[in-house]
């Protein structure tokens, strides 16, 4: 199981979900449902992964809730809250 932290917005240009991981740089998939998006992220995370092995590239380890979203919460907006503001932002 891999415990990277997702960024999941709609994309109102695409007409589909789209999820981010911020830890691994361009690692982002696309879905026509927030169930079919965390699907093809997993996947694409998985071959991230292989081809950082395979190029002999530094396979960052999972650091749980990263910074940006963690001072949003300090500010008191919740985890939906910040969700909603990092996808409006993008």
């Amino acid at each position: 199981m891999m415990k990277y932290e997702l960024v999941i917005y709609w994309s109102e240009p695409d007409k589909a979900f789209i999820a981010e991981v911020p830890e691994l740089p361009g690692c982002a998939a696309d879905g026509a449902t927030y169930e079919k998006v965390v699907k093809n992220v997993q996947r694409v995370i998985a071959e991230w992964i292989e081809t950082a092995r395979e190029l002999g590239r530094d396979i960052p380890e999972p650091r749980g809730r990263l910074m940006f979203a963690r001072s949003l919460r300090t500010l008191g907006e919740g985890r939906n809250a910040t969700t909603r503001r990092i996808a409006s932002d993008l």
